[in-house]
């Protein structure tokens, strides 16, 4: 990354959508870090997740926000996340086609039981069966409620329908403000 560059991205998406993957890769190309909201909404724990109350989970956010150049991934549309809206130079809106977010939940589900695929909490049948819950219900309002949490932000936000659209976006970005 080029000297006095900063870089602020916040990467959203339904589940399947390819948050995470567009995170570590444009983490590793940018040289900054990435940070994954269910990170720091859940209290990792052997013995089951906790969720962290809304004012814990708003001081880790407003900790990361203060520090120059940032990944954040996730879709949560609670009021903590505004924090990080504000300092963000790019909001990217990551919206594969439907029938593509489904095939990347079941193939995720299954690379992960056999652990081919790290994941962040145990892998379970009502995991995977919310997964497609949770993409119907980003498509029936998850979109527009992320639409009116970006509100006053519109001129930040692209949407993109592929990790490497989104890539070719933040490269061009990136050379134009060097």
């Amino acid at each position: 990354m080029s000297e006095g560059k900063i870089v602020n991205i916040h990467i959203i998406g339904s589940v399947g959508s390819g948050k995470t993957t567009l995170a570590r890769e444009l983490a590793a190309d940018l040289s900054i870090p990435n940070y994954e909201i269910d990170n720091f909404v859940w209290e990792r724990n052997p013995y089951g997740d906790h969720r962290r109350s809304d004012l814990e989970i708003l001081k880790v956010v407003k900790k990361i926000v203060a520090t120059e150049n940032w990944i954040i991934e996730g879709v949560h549309t609670r009021e903590w996340i505004a924090s990080s809206l504000q300092q963000v130079h790019l909001i990217i809106l990551l919206d594969p086609p439907s029938k593509v977010r489904r095939y990347r939940i079941i193939k995720r589900f299954f690379r992960q039981l056999v652990k081919l695929e790290k994941a962040n909490y145990k892998p379970s049948w009502k995991i995977f069966m919310n997964m497609f819950k949770w993409d119907a219900q980003f498509e029936r309002n998850g979109k527009a409620s992320l639409y009116r949490m970006c509100r006053g932000f519109e001129s930040k936000i692209v949407v993109v329908k592929s990790k490497d659209e989104a890539t070719m976006l933040v490269k061009r970005e990136w050379k134009k403000s060097c």
